[in-house]
């Protein structure tokens, strides 16, 4: 079912072309992820689409019944509404039921003698009965409980930023939409809740469309990318690990058709250099040619970010905890925390939301004080710190400015001299934008020039507080390649499953009521762990089976054969498997010789995904026929 159309749409903002003539269709069931670097317009592509914000031209056609629900950045709420009256706050019958429900509730819990409240209560069960309301009640607050909200009658003017926002996501997802649009929808919440929110957008039946920089989130949930790329937009009917096979087959492409036509470029130049000594139609045609070719040249590349690294030298001893303990409001956070920092140590926090990450990080650095052991950091040691709590920044400073408060220039491990000018250029300002104020950056670009100013500083322990909130799929990459070399110690705190694989080797757990336990591995090594400590507390709680129940299992163990069309495809399957891989050699081979051709490319993409969908089918039937080859074994071994 079709739901909307965006045709056309362009938007700028001064001279910087955010995104031109962009067109696509949303269909029910489109799972729509939008990636790009940082300032490339992804927010503004998704206030347009919501009507939130008007297109400099090209329209947004939606479907006459179709419901869009938006869940913003920065949401806003009515000074009295409760977390779920926000939930429950659309106007639909079971929704008003629902929430006359709770309030009546509320109100009789204050003044439980009141017989106006308990006819009022009386009334709104029979609405309940009547609407079959019950389940979106308890699923309004499971949502909230599951984000991290389980006062679901606190009063929402007295949460933080973070918990309004979950309890904004929560009403996204449960009011009815037929395209839900999400920006960031990891930011803010726990590892735990980010995998609560994967599977709900899994099994959605609605339209979404998402910005994203959690690329396991990305990958499990999205079905379509649209990249956005100096203001052209490019569509890949994929999740994020077949768009990054895409784009590269793009990327190489581009790059053939770009040789190519740096050679006409050379033959013209050489021409033009000779000089017409008439300026006849035909010579004259070439040089408009040669002018033409100059034109075709590719766009300014959206950059590649690069971070040379650099650090002080580090001593011995880097950070000693013993015996650490701390309580905020009466509650243990840290219960007797005892580590050690080696060199080159890789540290992850992981942890429910409140439940004391960060304010490990902050007696690590010295901004809270311990209520019992020690922090004793080396006197070599040069913190960099990196917060979630975003710095205040004088907007009115320009980029080169801010970035010289930290350092005019920085040594990379090889001795070589950086100056804050190609380091900005390094992290995708152009020197046209280190001039600009910081007011006119987009807030993921912020975050980017707070990270840059932290490395210009040369730490050699990086303490990280949810680093991936906000920073794009690009400087996250290279963030990653960054801690790969750098030569200190780093401790991150995060909610990002795939930057917690890719940087970490070591995993301290907060379990809650203070308890921290710690862990060797990455985070996927972590969970690996917790799965196995449930499976066997599961085990050991269920009654052992008996030995004459298993007997009958080992007798009628029935006998495994292979059909004749089975051990035909057996035997060939292998051939088969390798002529499809030889023919997608060759139509990469002429996809490059046609490079230029773009309706021959068009005609080999198809032949392409052709001969991919038959090669996987084919692989599937080999793992088929392979296990139960192994099956077959097993049962003449058991039976022998």
């Amino acid at each position: 079912m079709h739901l909307l159309s965006v045709e056309n749409i362009s938007k700028s903002y001064s001279e910087k072309v955010l995104f031109d003539n962009v067109t696509f269709g949303v269909q029910a069931g489109d799972k729509i992820g939008i990636i790009g670097v940082n300032g490339t317009g992804k927010s503004t592509l998704l206030k347009v689409i919501a009507g939130l914000e008007p297109a400099d031209s090209g329209k947004i056609s939606v479907g006459r019944s179709v419901v869009m629900r938006m869940l913003a950045q920065d949401p806003v709420f009515e000074p009295e509404e409760t977390a779920l009256g926000h939930v429950l706050g659309g106007n639909t019958p079971r929704l008003q039921a629902v929430r006359e429900h709770a309030e009546v509730l509320e109100a009789l819990a204050l003044n439980p003698e009141n017989a106006g409240l308990q006819e009022r209560l009386i009334a709104a069960n029979a609405r309940m009965d009547e609407l079959d309301a019950w389940q979106l009640e308890s699923e309004a607050k499971t949502a909230l409980t599951r984000l991290g909200i389980p006062n679901v009658m606190d009063k929402v003017a007295t949460f933080s930023g973070g918990q309004r926002k979950r309890v904004a996501m929560a009403a996204a997802l449960l009011q009815p939409s037929d395209v839900l649009i999400l920006d960031e929808p990891t930011n803010h919440i726990d590892n735990d809740s980010v995998a609560w929110l994967e599977g709900m957008l899994q099994k959605r039946k609605g339209a979404l469309i998402m910005i994203t920089h959690d690329r396991y989130f990305l990958d499990r949930v999205s079905n379509r990318v649209i990249e956005l790329d100096r203001g052209t937009a490019f569509f890949y009917e994929a999740n994020y690990s077949r768009f990054l096979e895409l784009k590269l087959e793009r990327e190489e492409r581009e790059a053939a058709s770009e040789a190519k036509r740096q050679n006409l470029l050379r033959n013209e130049l050489a021409w033009i250099r000779r000089g017409a000594q008439a300026r006849s139609t035909k010579q004259k045609a070439r040089i408009d040619r040669f002018e033409a070719l100059k034109e075709q040249g590719p766009k300014a590349s959206s950059g590649k970010l690069d971070m040379a690294v650099a650090s002080t030298r580090l001593g011995r001893k880097i950070i000693e905890i013993e015996h650490l303990s701390k309580k905020l409001g009466g509650r243990a956070l840290i219960r007797d925390l005892s580590y050690i920092a080696v060199p080159e140590d890789r540290v992850g926090i992981v942890g429910r939301n409140g439940s004391g990450k960060s304010t490990l990080l902050k007696l690590i650095a010295g901004k809270l004080a311990p209520d019992g052991g020690s922090v004793e950091l080396g006197a070599t040691v040069k913190l960099g710190w990196f917060s979630q709590e975003h710095e205040e920044m004088d907007e009115s400073l320009r980029v080169m400015e801010y970035i010289r408060e930290g350092a005019e220039q920085v040594k990379t491990a090889d001795g070589t001299t950086i100056s804050a000018g190609q380091m900005l250029e390094r992290f995708l300002f152009a020197p046209a934008a280190q001039w600009s104020a910081i007011s006119k950056l987009s807030g993921g670009e912020k975050r980017r020039l707070q990270l840059l100013r932290v490395l210009m500083e040369a730490p050699n322990v990086l303490l990280l507080d949810e680093p991936t909130n906000d920073l794009d799929i690009a400087t996250l990459t290279v963030l990653e390649d960054y801690l790969d070399d750098f030569p200190g110690v780093v401790i991150v705190v995060s909610h990002d499953r795939y930057f917690l694989d890719r940087t970490v080797e070591r995993i301290l757990a907060f379990e809650g009521d203070g308890v921290v336990t710690q862990h060797t591995g990455n985070y996927s090594d972590y969970q690996a762990y917790v799965q196995r400590q449930g499976a066997e507390r599961q085990a050991s709680q269920q009654p052992a089976k008996t030995t004459e129940a298993k007997a009958p299992e080992r007798k009628e163990r029935p006998l495994l054969k292979m059909s004749y069309k089975d051990q035909k495809d057996f035997e060939q399957i292998d051939g088969w498997i390798a002529e499809k891989e030889e023919a997608l050699s060759a139509i990469a081979a002429q996809m490059d010789a046609a490079s230029s051709d773009s309706s021959r490319l068009q005609q080999l993409l198809g032949d392409q995904h052709a001969l991919e969908a038959e090669l996987d089918r084919l692989l599937e039937r080999w793992t088929e026929l392979n296990e139960l080859a192994e099956q077959i074994a097993e049962n003449k071994n058991g039976r022998g």
